[in-house]
């Protein structure tokens, strides 16, 4: 089996798990009548606007797109990868660290959570060091990369803002964002460090992308379109 063959088996595989563990956890979601939303609407929603699952959303994307077709040269196409690739990897870092012991899942439940915070992790970081494909990461699309934890940041404060749980609060996803709690200033410290976090962990990929082994990009038509710069 050569290398692109085996790179396209192993993200498609990649894809059809983080996609299954997505569904799973949507329909999960509307069917929860005693969640923090009264519809299914309201809680399908909520589901779709975390950080997790919105990283989740661009691996399953990012992941079966390359499994089609492996050599892609579009910027936002590469954007979007690197975005997923460290928004996933912030994902489970964060999660085993502080996270993983703050509830007891059991049955569907924990099927789900395990795929979106642990098998998926592991999968697109590791066929990304195994795979790649090397060469499509560069600084200018690391500082592209950063628009997606911004645009994430601003939505959810946004709608923190607009939107109450079925107790008549405020909803923020994370702790940290509850402006109610903490107030804007240190909310906006926290969001700094999210984003240092999200440029430290994406530029490391660019150093990596440069010396790990892997199924190399196709050459560029000229010198402009060189995810290089």
């Amino acid at each position: 089996m050569n290398d692109e063959r085996a790179a396209r088996i192993f993200l498609g595989v990649t894809s059809a798990l983080v996609t299954f563990g997505l569904v799973l956890q949507v329909v999960l979601a509307i069917r929860n009548d005693e969640g923090l939303f009264a519809t299914g609407l309201g809680r399908l929603v909520n589901t779709l606007s975390y950080f997790t699952v919105q990283s989740n959303i661009l691996v399953a994307v990012t992941t079966g797109l390359l499994a089609w077709q492996l050599h892609r040269r579009s910027t936002w196409f590469q954007v979007l990868r690197i975005a997923g690739l460290v928004g996933i990897t912030i994902t489970g870092v964060v999660f085993h660290l502080a996270l993983s012991d703050l509830q007891e899942l059991a049955g569907k439940e924990a099927l789900a959570d395990f795929l979106l915070h642990t098998a998926s992790p592991i999968l697109c970081v590791l066929g990304w060091a195994l795979f790649g494909p090397r060469g499509q990461i560069s600084r200018r699309l690391v500082g592209l990369s950063v628009l997606f934890p911004v645009i994430w940041l601003a939505y959810t404060l946004v709608r923190g803002a607009l939107v109450e749980d079925r107790f008549g609060r405020d909803y923020y996803p994370y702790p940290f964002l509850d402006v109610g709690v903490h107030g804007y200033g240190n909310v906006f410290v926290a969001i700094v460090l999210v984003a240092v976090l999200f440029l430290g962990v994406a530029g490391l990929a660019l150093v990596l992308d440069r010396r790990l082994p892997g199924v190399p990009s196709e050459p560029a038509a000229s010198s402009e379109l060189s995810p290089r710069d």
